[in-house]
């Protein structure tokens, strides 16, 4: 199972998705230079409208290399304007992301699950999820936390309408390690 890392703090299925961050002003026009939170940079040129701060931009222009993306908004006119956004999230539209395979889920959609076993045993609910070569869910149920890989063998089912994430016990107790 592999998950498209889309980051954010609200509930399932939320319109609003986390794509970016703004790390800084790139040149003296306004331009940002974005720290994507996605499985592929070039999606972010999917995206015509962005929301940084609650602000709506549009789109101007998108560009990638190999270590961030770039992103011209109307009405960042200058560097100084762009220094303002410097931290900030860069959300989009949901229905503007790019359709996901079957088998992979948006992180915003994962965190917030609650983790069961196949016997229906609650073992407590995903509250964060480290991006890696297999992700890696950070599980928490109450003061204790522990971390999990999103492997194969170990999820058994993902039902994020009803922010289920099923495991094989068994298989969880194997490689579940207590922070």
């Amino acid at each position: 199972m592999q998950f498209f890392p889309l980051f954010s703090m609200e509930k399932s299925m939320r319109e609003k998705l986390v794509i970016g961050e703004v790390l800084k002003p790139q040149g003296i026009r306004g331009e940002l230079k974005i720290k994507p939170l996605l499985d592929d940079a070039e999606d972010i040129r999917c995206f015509r409208t962005v929301w940084i701060g609650g602000a709506e931009y549009k789109v101007m222009s998108a560009r990638v290399d190999a270590s961030a993306a770039y992103l011209m908004l109307s009405g960042i006119a200058d560097r100084d304007a762009a220094e303002r956004l410097r931290g900030k999230e860069v959300e989009a539209s949901r229905a503007d992301a790019p359709a996901l395979e079957e088998g992979r889920y948006y992180i915003v959609d994962i965190v917030g699950c609650a983790v069961v076993t196949a016997a229906g045993k609650r073992l407590g609910t995903i509250a964060d999820v480290m991006s890696a070569h297999t992700d890696v869910y950070v599980l928490r149920d109450g003061e204790r936390e522990v971390l999990f890989p999103a492997a194969e063998g170990v999820i058994e089912a993902v039902d994020v309408e009803n922010k289920i994430i099923t495991v094989n016990e068994a298989r969880f107790l194997q490689v579940a390690v207590e922070q």
